[in-house]
């Protein structure tokens, strides 16, 4: 059987090693930087990780950090991404 994914609109980001600038200003949506005070997003060194239902996941540098239909944050390969998403409008 064949399936086709359903059009939903998701919010990301793509990883660039570091979510503030020199500034100490947060670049990332704000439901990130919440992820990020919560814990489900965080840093070991330089190498950032995402607790998730189904575990611990890495994101690797240029991978972008989805936030799911529910909520819920995954990562995901940019040559993946680019082929399931396009650029949508900001207004929800």
């Amino acid at each position: 059987m064949k399936f086709t994914k359903k059009p939903i609109t998701i919010e990301a980001f793509q990883f660039d090693g570091d979510f503030m600038n020199s500034n100490g200003d947060y670049y990332v949506p704000e439901w990130a930087v919440d992820a990020y005070k919560q814990g489900i997003l965080y840093f070991e060194g330089p190498d950032l990780f995402i607790r998730t239902l189904e575990g611990i996941h890495a994101v690797s540098y240029d991978d972008y950090v989805i936030k799911g239909v529910k909520g819920e944050l995954y990562p995901c390969k940019p040559d993946i991404f680019k082929m399931t998403y396009e650029h949508t409008s900001d207004e929800t």
